[in-house]
């Protein structure tokens, strides 16, 4: 009677086609994510830039506090930095005299992938 099962050679052989594809679609993978996160920043720039020049039409002023947009329902919370991993992280410009928000950027340090700086956006 012949044995059913798996030789030692076809287990190797199976384990080392799976790692080969693997090390093929991993490096796409992990770009995509980088690639998601960097449009994601932006999308996540424009709407709370936006969002800061509808109050200061609105209000005549900008907000002291991004939270002062979530209060005002001109946003639903303040937005997370997905490249800094962060809510807080943001870099706050302000008018002169530093009372309101007039712009914010990136805190999160590196390079994006057409070699500008995060904090420039």
């Amino acid at each position: 009677m012949k044995a059913r099962g798996f030789t030692l050679i076809e287990l190797l052989v199976t384990l080392a086609v799976i790692a080969t594809l693997l090390s093929l679609v991993a490096p796409r993978f992990v770009d995509s994510l980088g690639r998601a996160d960097e449009a994601a920043l932006k999308t996540n720039l424009r709407l709370t830039r936006e969002a800061l020049d509808k109050f200061k039409a609105d209000t005549g002023a900008y907000p002291q506090e991004l939270t002062d947009l979530v209060v005002k329902r001109y946003i639903r919370e303040v937005p997370f930095d997905p490249v800094g991993q962060t809510v807080d992280g943001w870099i706050l410009l302000r008018e002169e005299g530093g009372r309101g928000i007039t712009d914010l950027k990136s805190g999160a340090e590196g390079l994006a992938r057409d070699g500008s700086k995060f904090s420039d956006w």
